[in-house]
């Protein structure tokens, strides 16, 4: 078996390789028998990596410690290219390394009993999950600015000329109820 990270080869003896995906569900029975449930997405995909290494091959060791540790700009784990069968099979490409690494002596060979998780880095639902997330945050927050804009400028005695402006199309984004609330603060605050 192969596996390599950004074109460097890991390279241990009986390695093995276990994918997994986690699909993300709730129980709709509540306390009753029923078997419904609500789909909450997928996670990401991640390779568990079990593989020996002998002890006069320390720097095949050091080589995975070195790609763990990796950070690139910002502190982030190295994002790594990966080549292996089956992670093309879960059509993994991205990964970085997850959930640590350990290496154990063994109890009769001399050698280290080595696993390390890799976790998929921009998947395909995550790349769709950012595209949906980037428009409704957008349009969430524009009527709570509008409110505070307009509230502020009236209690500070502002011309009426000065509080339009913090508060461009506000009319508009105001439900019946702040209407009615922009006008008596508008009406307290001195300004028509």
């Amino acid at each position: 078996m192969t596996l390599l990270l950004n074109g460097e080869q890991i390279i241990g003896h009986r390695m093995k390789l276990t994918a997994n995906l986690k699909i993300e569900a709730d129980d709709m029975g509540g306390q009753t028998s029923g078997t419904d449930k609500s789909h909450k997405g997928f996670k990401p995909k991640t390779l568990t990596v079990a593989l020996t290494i002998p002890y006069k091959a320390l720097d095949n060791l050091r080589t995975i410690m070195r790609l763990a540790e990796a950070t690139a700009g910002g502190g982030q784990l190295q994002t790594y290219r990966i080549v292996n069968d089956t992670a093309k099979a879960f059509g993994i490409r991205q990964v970085t390394f997850s959930d640590g690494v350990s290496a154990r002596e063994d109890d009769t060979l001399a050698q280290w009993i080595v696993q390390f998780t890799l976790s998929e880095k921009l998947s395909n639902p995550e790349k769709v999950e950012n595209r949906r997330a980037g428009n409704g945050v957008t349009t969430q927050s524009a009527p709570g600015d509008g409110v505070a804009g307009s509230g502020s400028a009236g209690s500070t005695g502002s011309t009426g000329s000065t509080g339009s402006t913090g508060s461009t199309g506000s009319p508009e984004e105001l439900s019946g109820f702040e209407a009615v609330l922009k006008k008596v603060d508008t009406y307290l605050g001195g300004t028509s």
